[in-house]
């Protein structure tokens, strides 16, 4: 058997290496995907291990570096990771959604390919099927800077420390799942974990973290759940905020942060108090019943429990809208290349288009779906990037279902909402302003996948033009996700510059299985291997165009 990996490996390294870039060091990881018992909550359930744990291991990398996943999949059924802030510039094909990838089917494997091209930062993975995401399978992916690009650190971190807070469910993801496709909403979670743990907060729990008196620790925050915002603090220590989604920001000194769902951000943190437990807090934002979680950071050498007095989290989403507008690009700083992130003028670049995005919820024949401008997104059988390499579009799908604007009913009229595909079609390289629209009573966040975006502006209220002269076009910060407060508006600007299929999909869990996404269609006219890469030769091929002759591949 290990004769057999070794040789699968190797194929795909033989077939792939026309993706790996001189020079370049090459990570490779051998996965296996399994169900295992576990009581995240005190309540034993079955859960998504990678090798065995949860959450699963933290790919740490250097930006430019080729990672290669070999994923067994040892589940009952088909399976996908998806790498949540990794743009894979020019190869859509290993985004691991359902819109650009067959599943992994039961008993089989498949090796991800992909480079961390000009990124730096904190982000994660998951899974994308089913509803396996309520069960765990997620982990870190730390990218560090290389060696030659300076760190806007006055202080090197003596250690980093990866944080996955998520809200959690003690019902199995089956459960869940046969909820939501019978029409009903999956409800409120039961809990918080961090790192996969619970924490009682009786000072009984073994200490997460350690660090040394006066050192300086690297903590990189992401919210990995499935509904709810999420609020951390360290009890007794401010934390300076570094980076954020890929982007190093101006370095202001928080008591907490909010971290919206699908968010990464990190943070500095000193051990400059009495050496003794400190607790790390994390607890839901705009719930009736905020739910909290604990784990213990312990000093080394220190003497004494945790005080059992937990800090207080902020009030209301004011606060929280308030917080956004204080983070700022670090115009000065390098990212993954050694020009400074502010030579990129994204504020004195012309508008080509305008696309107003208006999240809503209605019934369909009765049962609860997600939409946005009225157009509740279907999974074909057959993935969309598959579709459009092999040119079926037209036995598939229809492009442009779904409006640039659109204004959902006034009061109480019923929404129409079309099932269907959500397949938008733009220009490559165009640089475009996308607007999100919540009509709605509850905190949204969206994640694109393929690009990072400057997130312009967030304001109460509907959007109107007249409001551009309110956007932060000098040192918005470059990110990936976006939240969007209730009856409020946000902006983003982005260049469509890498060509593909891309996903922009609500980060709940429930609304993106309900429909609450879409996929951008930005294709290079030329197909050009300048522009995009060819579909891998281990690709994993389902619906109707698996026993199609390959289309003319891609050329230079």
């Amino acid at each position: 058997m290990e004769k057999l990996r070794f040789g699968l490996v190797l194929i795909v390294l033989c077939l792939s290496t026309s993706l790996v870039k001189g020079g370049d060091p090459i990570l490779t990881f051998e996965w296996k995907v399994t169900y295992g018992t576990i009581s995240p909550l005190g309540v034993p359930q079955q859960v998504i291990l990678i090798n065995d744990k949860f959450p699963g291991p933290i790919i740490n990398g250097t930006s430019n570096n080729n990672i290669i996943v070999n994923v067994f999949n040892q589940l009952d059924e088909p399976f996908l990771f998806t790498w949540n802030g990794i743009q894979q510039r020019k190869n859509s094909w290993q985004e691991g959604t359902l819109g650009t990838n067959c599943p992994i089917p039961p008993g089989s494997n498949f090796t991800y390919h992909f480079q961390v091209k000009d990124q730096i930062g904190s982000f994660f993975y998951y899974p994308t099927t089913a509803l396996h995401r309520a069960a765990g399978g997620y982990g870190g992916i730390s990218v560090h800077s290389r060696a030659l690009i300076p760190i806007p650190f006055d202080i090197n971190p003596a250690d980093e420390f990866f944080v996955l807070v998520s809200d959690w469910y003690t019902k199995s993801h089956t459960q869940l799942r046969k909820f939501l496709d019978s029409g009903r909403s999956m409800g409120r979670p039961d809990g918080i974990i961090i790192n996969g743990k619970g924490g009682k907060g009786d000072g009984k729990d073994e200490p997460m973290f350690s660090m040394t008196p006066g050192k300086t620790y690297r903590y990189r925050f992401c919210n990995a759940g499935m509904k709810d915002s999420i609020n951390v603090r360290i009890q007794g220590h401010t934390m300076k905020l570094v980076e954020m989604e890929g982007s190093h920001v101006v370095q202001n000194m928080y008591d907490s942060l909010d971290i919206h769902l699908g968010q990464c951000v990190s943070v500095l943190v000193t051990a400059d108090k009495d050496p003794k437990d400190y607790l790390l807090v994390a607890s839901t934002r705009f719930t009736k019943e905020p739910h909290t979680a604990t784990s213990i950071i312990r000093y080394t050498n220190g003497n004494g429990p945790a005080s059992p007095e937990l800090p207080n989290a902020p009030i209301g989403w004011a606060w929280s809208l308030n917080q956004f507008r204080s983070f700022r690009w670090n115009l000065t700083a390098s990212a993954a290349r050694p020009n400074p992130q502010g030579s990129y003028h994204y504020g004195q670049i012309n508008i080509t288009r305008t696309i107003k995005l208006v999240n809503t919820a209605g019934t369909v024949d009765g049962k609860l779906r997600y939409a946005i401008n009225g157009v509740s997104h279907v999974n074909p059988t057959t993935p969309i990037k598959l579709v459009e390499y092999y040119g079926v579009e037209d036995k598939i799908f229809k492009y442009d279902l779904m409006k640039d604007e659109y204004e959902p009913p006034a009061g109480k009229a019923e929404e129409k909402i079309t099932l269907a595909p959500n397949v938008v079609k733009v220009t490559y390289r165009n640089f475009v302003e996308i607007i999100f629209e919540n009509h709605e009573k509850s905190v949204q966040s969206f994640h694109l996948a393929g690009y990072s975006f400057f997130a312009v502006a967030i304001e109460p209220g509907k959007w109107t033009p007249e409001k551009r002269k309110n956007y932060n076009l000098l040192d918005a910060v470059s990110r990936n996700t976006i939240q969007v407060y209730p009856n409020s508006w946000a902006a983003i600007m982005t260049t469509l510059d890498n060509a593909g299929l891309w996903n922009l999909r609500s980060n709940s869990v429930e609304r993106q299985y309900l429909g609450q996404q879409l996929y951008f269609s930005a294709l290079s006219p030329k197909r050009d291997l300048k522009d995009e890469y060819n579909m891998p030769d281990n690709d994993v091929l389902c619906g109707i165009i698996k026993d199609m002759p390959l289309p003319k591949p891609y050329s230079v």
